[in-house]
C-alpha cells in the first residue's frame, strides 16, 4: 500500500518546469510538462552531478545545464549516452496537488 505525500500545488511548478523538494533521504527533482505530466527523480545527472532541477524541460525529457545531456523524465534513461540512469520515483496528480510515494522516497539511496 502506497503511502502519498502531498508537496505541492501543480500549480507551483511551471509547465516545463521543475521544484526541488528536500527530503530526508536527499533531495528529488519534481518536474512539470506541459501537458500537466508530473515526474520525479534524484536530482543528481550520473554525469556530473549536475542540478537537474535547474536544466531545461522539453516534451518527456530534461536537459542537464552542466553539460546538455539529455535524460527521459519517464524512465531517468540517458539518452544517446551507453550508460547512465537516474533514479525515478512515483508522482501523480490529484485534486490539483502534486503528491510523491513516501515508501519509493524512504527506500531510496542516500546521496
Amino acid at each position: 500500500m502506497s503511502t502519498w505525500i502531498d508537496i505541492a500545488a501543480l500549480d507551483a511548478v511551471p509547465q516545463r518546469g521543475a521544484r526541488l523538494v528536500k527530503t530526508v533521504h536527499g533531495c528529488v527533482a519534481v518536474f512539470r510538462t506541459v501537458k500537466d505530466e508530473v515526474f520525479a527523480l534524484d536530482n543528481a545527472c550520473p554525469h556530473k552531478q549536475g542540478p537537474l532541477a535547474e536544466g531545461i524541460v522539453h516534451g518527456n525529457a530534461v536537459t542537464c545545464p552542466l553539460h546538455n545531456w539529455v535524460i527521459s523524465l519517464e524512465t531517468g534513461t540517458v539518452q544517446g549516452a551507453d550508460e547512465g540512469q537516474v533514479a525515478t520515483y512515483p508522482a501523480k496528480v490529484e485534486d490539483g496537488r502534486i503528491l510523491l510515494d513516501a515508501q519509493f522516497l524512504t527506500q531510496r539511496a542516500v546521496a
